[in-house]
């Protein structure tokens, strides 16, 4: 990984920025001790972006899943099983 001087970083930072957005991360250092990493951001795209209702059409919901084990919870709160 490329380590860069902050006087050279202000410099060339839209190049830099650039490689960086590449894949490219670089350090900058002050007076030759690394201050901080560069790296880019993984934000996805549009298309890639998950939405409510994406699986739709995928599953299946069971007929009785409103009384799926009703018995077992009627007897943890003191109901008849």
């Amino acid at each position: 990984m490329q380590t860069i001087n902050i006087h050279e970083a202000k410099t060339h930072l839209s190049r830099l920025v650039d490689q960086a957005a590449n894949g490219e991360p670089f350090v900058i250092a002050k007076a030759g001790k690394p201050l901080v990493k560069v790296v880019a951001l993984h934000v996805p795209e549009k298309a890639q972006v998950k939405r409510l209702g994406f699986m739709a059409g995928q599953g299946q919901v069971p007929d009785d899943f409103d009384r799926m084990g009703q018995r077992e919870i009627e007897a943890m709160f003191g109901g008849e099983s």
